[in-house]
């Protein structure tokens, strides 16, 4: 059974936890436009790579000085390591990878079909029959991807791929959002993020050596991006969202993730000059439609599906 969450938990004031979330999703909406900036410049392992280095380094550091520390039981290490290969490392690399092919915006907006799947797996674990809603949701989400997808498209397949690549972004992403909960709701955010995001660093060491290679020819600019995704969009950006994770349900915090959409497509527009096709925007529409709608339940079933995500791992 889940071990209780600390004392600190009531303590903290009701605007904290959103002040966290703002913060956060300004700064994640920064690293799609970083991610696509450094696309000529790094490959998508590399880039992984020397994110999460950046950011393990950071938060190790920020570790030590808050002697936050908690030591994990043998499920906690776990979990931990599961976010960390999924979240940090699969979700990086796929997601650098998508958007050599795809702009950021777009990108941004195919990553939340997040919600719905976060929604599929809270009916899993209840062993429930999927409802109208989420049926109906599913099929206005996918379908509005698949509108992306074809706007994206240039003849090849060489867009789709890119499509496809965010989607699995967006499936690591939201299984890690499960797994997250109960280690937040007992340990330090800190320390989860930490441990997640040095799992991930581990994973990706197979592509040092296209790390080293490529830093040495990137400008220092380019390599002053690098840094920034380490420390702000990762180091900085996932402890604010482990901390509201710990303070909201896991479902109820996905949805503040709608707004990362139109804040990357303004930050696109100002840094890179760069806007998603027209039709995408009607499909990303499609995607957050069908995510509001597959989340809909009455307070009840609201009630049942916080209560599963805080014993996922009980």
């Amino acid at each position: 059974m889940s071990s209780p969450p600390s004392s600190d938990t009531a303590a903290v004031p009701a605007w904290l936890p959103l002040a966290a979330v703002g913060v956060t999703l300004v700064l994640w909406a920064s690293a799609f436009v970083g991610i696509r900036h450094l696309a000529g410049t790094f490959s998508p392992g590399a880039l992984s790579l020397g994110r999460l280095v950046f950011g393990a380094v950071a938060l190790g550091v920020a570790l030590l000085v808050s002697r936050s520390w908690r030591a994990p039981t043998r499920r906690e290490w776990l979990g931990m390591a599961a976010v960390g290969v999924l979240w940090f490392g699969i979700y990086n690399v796929a997601l650098n990878a998508g958007e050599r092919r795809i702009d950021a915006g777009t990108a941004a907006m195919l990553i939340q079909v997040s919600p719905i799947l976060v929604a599929a797996l809270a009916l899993l674990l209840l062993r429930e029959k999927p409802t109208a809603f989420l049926v109906v949701g599913i099929a206005l989400a996918f379908s509005g991807v698949a509108l992306i997808a074809l706007s994206s498209s240039t003849g090849s397949n060489h867009d789709v791929l890119g499509v496809a690549l965010c989607l699995l972004s967006a499936v690591a992403y939201a299984i890690s959002l499960v797994l997250q909960k109960p280690l937040v709701g007992r340990l330090p955010a800190l320390q989860v993020t930490w441990a997640a995001c040095t799992v991930g660093a581990v994973a990706c060491l197979a592509f040092a050596g296209q790390l080293v290679g490529e830093t040495a020819d990137a400008s220092l600019a380019d390599v002053g991006w690098l840094a920034y995704l380490g420390v702000f969009p990762t180091a900085i950006a996932f402890t604010t969202y482990a901390f509201a994770l710990r303070h909201m349900t896991a479902s109820s915090l996905s949805v503040t993730t709608y707004l990362v959409p139109p804040i990357t497509v303004l930050l696109s527009w100002v840094f890179l000059s760069e806007t998603p096709p027209a039709v995408a925007y009607v499909g990303g529409a499609m995607c957050l439609v069908g995510v509001a709608v597959a989340r809909r339940r009455t307070r009840a079933r609201e009630t049942e599906v916080s209560a599963v995500e805080e014993k996922v791992t009980a």
